[in-house]
């Protein structure tokens, strides 16, 4: 038999659109041995349900998992209301907040008449209810329609189940159509696509022949468009796409005929259902071209507002300088005035130009203008970045706290949604973002959702380094308007530290080979064929090895993940050097990769409720077999900084060795010790905005080995693929 808890629902703690369930249930009941000390006792439940109401009995069938931050949780596979058969037990549910209008008294009088077998009578004809004294026909209604509801909703379930989705996905969408799920399916399948963050068109696809679609079903067609639009727009970052394009990915993708008048008409059609929307020759996902136009309007608005003036801030200004012992110059006096005095400002610049020391003046002067205590300063003014890694930064330099955009707007994971929005703004009167190159169009538009109208907005970042990973260009496109106070920073401090790195990269930025073979402390480039590259990174880091360097102080990094050169490789030779295999540590087998404890991870995706995000880098503090854990399932453990996080199977492709990581993944970070191969094998991502970004993490110290042909390609070579976005041009109407 299934393990099972039977008990009584007693609580919500936490309860998501999609039908995500955090509670308290009793248990009365369990075929558990290890669950026997919670009999009479409350657990915390999780898990999706599509029914599930306060002070009523269910069966839940699943497992008992020890979480690493919340502890001992029974984790719900499948659910099953409890229908009552004694008396009093039946009384109770029919006079329950489930049949509005049924108090306890009309309830004992059906039972009365009915008896134990009342709620299989009332199902098989309501009619039997007519026997009971003085019952209306609304009553009879009531009782009866949500009874079958009941059992609708469980037999729609179980259908969804049998067409090939999964538990969760069938709970998700029952949770989101109700009675309607049939009707939805039968009508348009592919709707679940469109409606359901998490549903994909390509999950939907792989069910089409269990429901007899045919190949050319025009249901089928128009849900593919939105399917490659999507696809394409976040694997190239543009903004809107062009006919063509959209229509070639669709063709090769169907593999059917389609006219261009027919596909025209197919894209007029998703305009008009609000789908799409086409601007002239420019088409667009809708909530693209929404996030567009509501950042232009805001930003708009941020331009000429009028943030209250300062008296004596020259003064303020030369106390801030005596304090730390600092004399600003012009540019970097500018940045912090014009932060200060107006309602949206940008600051960019390369490594070494003092970002850093700009942003913290400018918390201490608005500290000591405003006359603020600490506590008040964290009421009033937010530091941001996209990364963790980036804030952690962030809020180190100032001494304030900052974390990461999306735990600021409180993100739900379930509902894949923002708590702080356009109807629940934070009241921050001044917001820094750093890195604020990383930020794409839709994160950029929720967070301006989510604050204040006059808010104080101060953007920092470096124009020259890569976009973001999502859609768009959006510090690029504000600074290229001329619309906005923008300060570009281009004294190199570092030199006064004999520091070669920002001189590296300010020549790599402005394409300039002539030093790239300089001989200096902090850098080096070591000329090697592509064949040796391999032998020549492990015989370095063997001799950092012997020098006792702190792993996280080093990080490699490189363009590729495929090839004999690329990440993949590089990972598993790494892995030996820095974490050879022995029989006391624990290891695991996940595709093509060994994970044993001790190894460098990358989280690639963000997971605000366990307070990690997408480029998170920890360490495997522990691997657990499924013999030997309460889940009876492989189980990692990873420690992020002191935050330990467990992975279950379902999970480990969220995780990825990360001795050495892209140079993408490596963006809102930097690193003291940096080693990059440069090899031709790199070709098609060899260009001059990835290696200015790799180089530019570097805190300390820079390693480039490999082809000098490769290296000198990158810099000369400005043939990025350039984003296709509006932003710019609604800006400057």
């Amino acid at each position: 038999m299934n393990p099972y808890i039977k008990g009584k629902y007693k609580n919500d703690i936490f309860r998501s659109e999609k039908g995500y369930v955090i509670g308290i249930f009793k248990v009365n009941e369990t075929n558990i041995e290890e669950m026997q000390e919670f009999v009479n006792h409350t657990i915390t439940i999780t898990g999706y349900f599509y029914d599930l109401s306060i002070n009523d009995n269910y069966i839940l069938y699943g497992e008992l998992v020890e979480h690493p931050k919340y502890g001992i949780q029974f984790n719900v596979k499948e659910s099953e209301k409890v229908k009552p058969t004694d008396k009093d037990g039946i009384i109770e549910f029919l006079s329950s907040d489930l049949f509005p209008g049924v108090g306890e008294k009309l309830a004992t009088k059906i039972v009365d008449t009915l008896g134990e077998k009342t709620i299989d009578l009332i199902l098989e004809d309501k009619n039997n209810l007519l026997n009971v004294p003085k019952i209306s026909s609304k009553k009879i209604d009531i009782i009866y329609n949500t009874l079958t509801s009941y059992e609708n909703s469980h037999q729609t379930i179980i259908y969804l189940c049998d067409i090939g989705f999964n538990s969760s996905e069938a709970l998700y969408i029952y949770n989101t159509y109700r009675n309607k799920t049939l009707d939805q399916l039968n009508e348009n399948i592919y709707e679940f696509a469109t409606d359901l963050d998490g549903i994909s068109f390509m999950r939907i696809d792989n069910l089409r022949e269990k429901l007899d679609i045919k190949t050319d079903d025009v249901r089928r067609i128009k849900a593919c468009i939105l399917h490659i639009m999507r696809e394409i727009t976040y694997k190239n970052g543009d903004t809107y796409l062009e006919f063509e394009k959209i229509y070639n990915e669709v063709l090769k993708y169907l593999d059917i005929g389609i006219t261009e008048s027919d596909f025209a008409s197919y894209l007029n059609e998703l305009n008009k259902l609000g789908k799409i929307v086409i601007d002239g020759e420019k088409y667009y996902l809708k909530e693209i071209f929404l996030s567009e136009v509501n950042i232009s309007g805001r930003i708009k608005e941020l331009i000429k507002s009028s943030p209250m003036k300062y008296k004596k801030f020259d003064m303020y200004m030369d106390q801030i300088e005596v304090i730390n012992n600092i004399k600003y110059n012009d540019k970097q006096k500018e940045a912090i005035k014009s932060s200060l005095l107006n309602g949206i400002t940008i600051i960019t610049g390369g490594p070494g130009t003092g970002k850093t020391t700009i942003v913290k003046a400018i918390v201490e002067l608005y500290q000591n203008l405003n006359d603020l205590s600490d506590s008040e300063v964290m009421s009033e003014l937010t530091l941001l970045a996209p990364t963790g890694r980036a804030a952690k930064r962030l809020g180190e330099a100032t001494n304030f706290p900052a974390m990461t955009i999306h735990r600021f707007l409180k993100w739900h994971k379930e509902s894949n949604s923002f708590e702080i929005n356009e109807y629940n703004k934070d009241f921050s009167r001044i917001v820094i973002v750093d890195e604020a190159s990383m930020i794409d169009i839709s994160l950029f538009d929720s967070l301006l959702k989510g604050l204040i109208k006059d808010v104080q907005l101060i953007l920092v970042g470096d124009y020259n380094q890569l976009p973001s990973v999502g859609p768009g260009t959006v510090l690029k496109d504000l600074i290229d308007s001329n619309l906005i106070n923008t300060v570009s920073l281009d004294l190199l401090y570092r030199q006064s530290k004999k520091s070669f790195i920002p001189v590296l990269a300010d020549d790599i930025k402005n394409g300039i080979t002539d030093n790239i073979l300089a001989k200096v402390n902090d850098y080096v480039f070591l000329e090697c064929k592509r064949g040796s590259i391999r032998t020549s990174i492990k015989n370095i880091c063997n001799q950092l090895l012997e020098k006792n360097i702190d792993l996280s102080n080093l990080q490699l990094l490189a363009p590729m993940y495929r090839g004999i050169n690329g990440i993949d490789n590089l990972n598993r030779d790494l892995q030996e050097i820095f974490n050879p295999a022995s029989e006391e540590k624990n290891e695991i087998t996940i595709g093509e990769f060994k994970y044993r404890v001790g190894d460098k991870v990358i989280q690639l995706i963000n997971m605000p409720d366990e307070s990690i995000y997408n480029g998170d880098i920890g360490y495997i503090d522990e691997i657990i077999p499924a013999i030997s854990s309460e889940s009876k399932k492989n189980e990692i453990i990873v420690n992020y900084d002191g935050n330990y996080v467990r992975y279950l199977p379902k999970d480990f492709n969220k995780i990825k060795l990360a001795y050495i990581i892209s140079v993408h993944k490596a963006q809102g970070s930097e690193f003291e010790i940096v080693i990059m191969p440069l090899s031709v094998e790199y070709n098609k991502m060899l260009y001059r905005k990835l290696i200015y970004t790799a180089v530019t993490r570097t805190r300390s110290k820079l390693i480039l080995l490999g082809e000098l042909e490769a290296f000198e390609y990158s810099i000369n070579n400005t043939n990025e693929y350039i984003r296709k976005t509006s932003l710019l041009e609604r800006l400057m109407m």
